[in-house]
């Protein structure tokens, strides 16, 4: 059932459609702030949400599926380094209802620093901050001792100066776990929702989302792997890149070169993957890695070699403490780093 509702949203925006031609990807929503996870161990594996049967409170915060009664009582405090002056974070708690089940309750932050504000003679004329803050109200249920539900209701403010934008969202999603607790496996409509407010009066889509994730331990190995089909509502993340085009023509001969249909294909298949690993270096300590293709094809220098699209973060376990931190690299000249606290009352 959740599948067909997934799928039915997916259909149902024109939006969402499918695209067959090279198109700018980037830009096609507001509020992209919803998309960004700020937990340090889903970053450190470079994924959006984690499937995975944990108690983590950070698994329940983007994955409501998976929240479970475990999760009640549990606080959690995370800050990301933001690019520039700015930072953002969230602020989370746990609570269990005898009732009702276990809520996860969110508050996210995104704070982009102060900026010089110049009227078009480039005078400048003062200063202004531009933020955005959301809350999340998270509640899964467990329909048997495998298959979950789930859903977010996440309302966001965004103020750019004099601009303000309102808009509410909702995340839907479904999960599967195997009796060993060694697989996982979610389905997930993220960022269903409209403005309320706009920026400007002109109504903009929110950055809906129709993904896959799913998590497998192997039997005897500390490893765990991780793996995820992104942005399955658009098929075609491609754009047109003048420094590397699908089309060249040399400058001696005339001859027209055209990248050809399967490296084509590949490479806009492998857009939509995110690959992870964690590795349990004993029963406290973990190490985890992360890598995003698309983020590495967008963010890649011309000639220089670096790390975009590869994540790295490390994690201690208590009883009732844990720690993650992790590094994740957009592109050449930046790498935020995240830093998350949570503790079990």
């Amino acid at each position: 059932m959740l599948v067909l509702i997934c799928v039915s949203i997916a259909f149902h925006f024109p939006l969402f459609s499918f695209h067959t031609v090279h198109a700018q990807v980037a830009g096609l929503n507001t509020l992209a702030v919803l998309d960004m996870s700020n937990a340090g161990r889903t970053a450190g594996l470079g994924l959006d949400y984690l499937p995975l049967y944990d108690l983590d409170i950070s698994v329940g915060i983007d994955n409501p599926s998976l929240i479970r009664s475990g999760m009640a009582g549990t606080g959690m405090l995370s800050y990301v380094s933001q690019f520039g002056t700015g930072g953002r974070g969230l602020l989370s708690y746990g609570y269990g209802s005898k009732h009702l089940g276990t809520f996860v309750f969110s508050f996210h932050f995104n704070n982009y620093g102060r900026f010089t504000e110049y009227d078009e003679e480039e005078n400048e004329i003062g200063r202004f901050t531009a933020s955005d803050y959301a809350l999340s109200v998270g509640w899964g249920i467990w329909l048997d001792s495998s298959f979950s539900v789930g859903v977010n209701f996440k309302p966001i403010l965004s103020q750019y100066a004099d601009y303000t934008a309102l808009a509410t969202a909702f995340d839907v999603a479904g999960s599967y776990t195997n009796p060993s607790r060694r697989f996982t496996a979610t389905l997930m409509a993220r960022n269903v929702g409209a403005q309320i407010l706009t920026f400007d009066g002109t109504a903009e889509s929110l950055p809906f989302e129709l993904s896959a994730a799913l998590s497998y331990k192997l039997v005897g190995a500390p490893f765990r792997f991780f793996f995820a089909a992104t942005e399955l509502q658009r098929w075609d993340l491609r754009y047109d890149d003048p420094f590397n085009p699908t089309t060249t023509v040399d400058p001696f001969t005339g001859e027209t070169t055209t990248e050809g249909w399967l490296e084509g294909t590949l490479d806009n298949l492998l857009r939509h993957t995110l690959v992870g690993v964690e590795l349990n270096l004993g029963k406290a300590l973990f190490a985890r890695v992360g890598y995003s293709y698309r983020q590495n094809a967008e963010m890649r220098g011309v000639d220089a070699f670096n790390l975009s699209g590869f994540s790295f973060g490390v994690g201690l376990r208590t009883k009732r403490f844990e720690f993650s931190f992790a590094h994740r690299d957009y592109h050449l000249s930046q790498a935020p780093n995240y830093l998350t606290l949570s503790y079990k009352f």
